[in-house]
């Protein structure tokens, strides 16, 4: 069974920090992308990062650039997402998904196959 589980999330103050997970299992973790995503309250979801496992190349969105750092560890199937400096604008239900195809940018996320359930993040001013 495929699953992957975010946690991390919470509450913090604007110019704090959080380190999101993404624990994996069930599918071959080192042949897929990864991406980590968002959604606000009456927003649409929007990519925030991804990182092919394959050869490491990794994607930001202009909005959380030199922000945000994303990183995964092989033998503990699990990928991270470093918040700092963060915002109120940040503020989100925050999800990880998995897609085999290689990751070319930083998307939507309709080309992701398996999610997972989501933490929320809440950036208080």
């Amino acid at each position: 069974e495929v699953q992957l589980v975010e946690s991390g999330g919470g509450l913090v103050q604007a110019g704090g920090s959080l380190r999101l997970s993404c624990v994996t299992s069930g599918f071959a973790f080192e042949s897929y992308a990864i991406g980590w995503f968002r959604q606000a309250p009456g927003k649409e979801r929007e990519g925030v990062s991804c990182i092919n496992r394959r050869d490491g190349s990794t994607y930001y969105a202009d909005s959380v650039k030199g922000r945000f750092t994303i990183s995964s560890d092989n033998a503990k199937n699990t990928v991270y997402l470093q918040m700092d400096t963060l915002k109120p604008m940040d503020t989100a239900v925050y999800y990880c998904a998995a897609s085999i195809y290689p990751a070319l940018g930083v998307t939507t996320g309709q080309e992701y196959d398996y999610w997972g359930q989501g933490t929320q993040v809440t950036v208080s001013s």
